[in-house]
């Protein structure tokens, strides 16, 4: 079976510095899903099957990537997968305090997981989901921040929205 680690956010959509730590823990794991998890106080713009479908497509080239959603707590759904830790992508400083305190909760709920944390490549340290739907709904360049798919998706959703 190998290690297994879960990816978890809400990826609406999933963005370049999304795909970076993705791809750098496909390399230390032997497989990764990647879970998307919503976050009931935000409202989503894709639905969870568009977000899978932007995922996957997203990391077709990458073959030990798997995509998935859940609504339980995150601890729980790594049981029931038997996951072996949680990647977590940190953009700066002030994403740390933040995850410290999901991550101790979580290792109280399964102590048997471990998080580990990733500083997201520099040149993405600024982006987020919220920074890319924003610029994409008034029509300003997305190029180099979304794969190609997520850009012509934004694109078609933000058409049939105006």
């Amino acid at each position: 079976m190998g290690k297994l680690a879960i990816c978890p956010g809400s990826f609406d959509p999933i963005t370049n510095g999304h795909l970076d730590i993705i791809e750098r823990a496909s390399k230390i794991f032997d497989r990764v899903i990647v879970a998307i998890f919503n976050n009931q106080a935000k409202t989503s713009l894709f639905s969870v099957e568009e977000r899978i479908r932007l995922i996957k497509e997203s990391t077709k080239h990458l073959p030990n990537i798997l995509t998935d959603s859940s609504d339980y707590l995150l601890m729980d759904y790594a049981a029931e997968k038997n996951a072996d830790a949680v990647i977590r992508g940190l953009r700066a400083v002030s994403d740390f305090e933040y995850e410290m305190q999901i991550t101790s909760m979580n290792r109280k709920l399964n102590p048997e997981v471990e998080t580990l944390f990733m500083m997201t490549n520099n040149q993405y340290s600024f982006l987020s989901s919220s920074m890319v739907k924003e610029i994409a709904k008034y029509d300003g360049d997305i190029f180099g921040l979304v794969p190609e798919v997520v850009h012509s998706a934004l694109r078609e959703k933000y058409r049939h929205i105006k």
